[in-house]
């Protein structure tokens, strides 16, 4: 759906929900060791797709898992002192799959997909931290859950 939707020169990193918009580079060892303590041998958080959230200029799905709530609460306090302030706002889980169109091409695909919308489980196979080098996005590293 985001391939359908999303702008083909934006989409340069698969469907995923943003838990952070920045940490420092300075932090990447102490982030990878975070991250590997809350997916080693963790099962998969309970997650499910709730419902379509309006971006303005966009479409996501909104998501709802207490468990991941959880986890990113637990690193924010462990990087209280270096989130942005969009990072330090409330937290809205969603995945985007339609970004820059006009506000009346995302209110059309959000009537399209609501009149089919049901509530359904969403997987969540682990964590990743992506470095964004002011145009192509670099893994970092991927932590699996399990």
């Amino acid at each position: 759906m985001r391939r359908a939707h999303f702008p083909p020169e934006r989409n340069v990193i698969p469907a995923h929900l943003t838990l952070f918009h920045h940490l420092p580079p300075s932090i990447e060892g102490e982030l990878r060791a975070c991250l590997a303590r809350a997916t080693r041998g963790i099962p998969a958080p309970v997650a499910r797709i709730a419902g379509l959230m309006n971006l303005g200029r966009g479409t996501a799905f909104r998501i709802e898992s207490p468990a991941l709530e959880d986890i990113r609460a637990d690193l924010a306090a462990r990087f209280s002192t270096l989130l942005t302030p969009q990072d330090q706002a409330g937290w809205r889980p969603h995945v985007t799959i339609q970004n820059k169109v006009t506000p009346e091409d995302a209110r059309a695909l959000q009537r399209d997909l609501q009149a089919g919308f049901t509530p359904r489980p969403l997987a969540i196979r682990g964590l990743a931290a992506w470095y964004y080098r002011g145009g192509p996005w670099e893994a970092l590293s991927r932590h699996a859950f399990g």
